[in-house]
């Protein structure tokens, strides 16, 4: 199973965020150290990959309620053998939101993600706990798209973005947001259809 490619982001977003050194540092000696880090399968933990998805009008963040966890999340999951990040948040939004049509901010071919974030999994039945390494990127939603929930969520819900601390105090979806807000107020304005910008990095 490929790593190179899941190694090349790590190294650019260290890069990009030298203050979460410790973070990407950590990712990475386990993505080396296991070749099946995209797997279920892998008890340590696995690769996972989210997204923090705004409304067309920017005025609105998406969180599921979680049907295993109980809590109030952005939306994602395993990578099932995915070796790509952003191809796994990507079906992952698509899934668990009903919408398809979706803006990649940043107009990389190769995007970074938003945020990277190392989290424990509590034991459930068989289960045993075990850690997520989630890579999450950020998503703008097409406009006039109905939401239909997943087997995955009890619930679907457009939050206003300065209301969110009222739904959940997850400290890792509230640094979402802070990200997502700091990028916005960056300036950068250039945005892609996702299928463009896959079809970039495959050209």
């Amino acid at each position: 199973m490929h790593r190179k490619h899941l190694l090349e982001i790590l190294r650019r977003y260290a890069l990009a965020h030298p203050e979460e050194v410790a973070t990407v540092d950590r990712m990475r000696h386990f993505v080396e150290a296991h070749e099946d880090c995209f797997l279920r399968s892998c008890v340590p933990g696995h690769v996972t990959a989210s997204c923090w998805i705004l409304s067309a009008d920017r005025a609105n963040a998406l969180l599921t309620h979680h049907a295993k966890l109980g809590r109030w999340l952005q939306l994602g999951g395993h990578a099932d053998g995915d070796s790509d990040p952003f191809s796994v948040a990507l079906r992952e939004a698509r899934e668990e939101s009903g919408m398809e049509k979706f803006l990649e901010p940043s107009g990389e071919a190769t995007p970074l993600p938003l945020d990277m974030d190392i989290h424990e999994i509590p034991a459930r039945g068989a289960e045993p706990a075990h850690l997520h390494y989630d890579l999450r990127y950020l998503l703008l939603a097409g406009p006039n798209q109905p939401l239909q929930i997943s087997e995955e969520s009890k619930d679907l819900r457009w939050v206003e973005r300065g209301s969110l601390s009222g739904l959940t105090d997850e400290e890792s979806v509230l640094r979402l947001e802070r990200k997502a807000t700091a990028w916005l107020e960056s300036g950068k304005k250039v945005a892609i259809p996702v299928d463009d910008a896959v079809q970039q990095k495959r050209g």
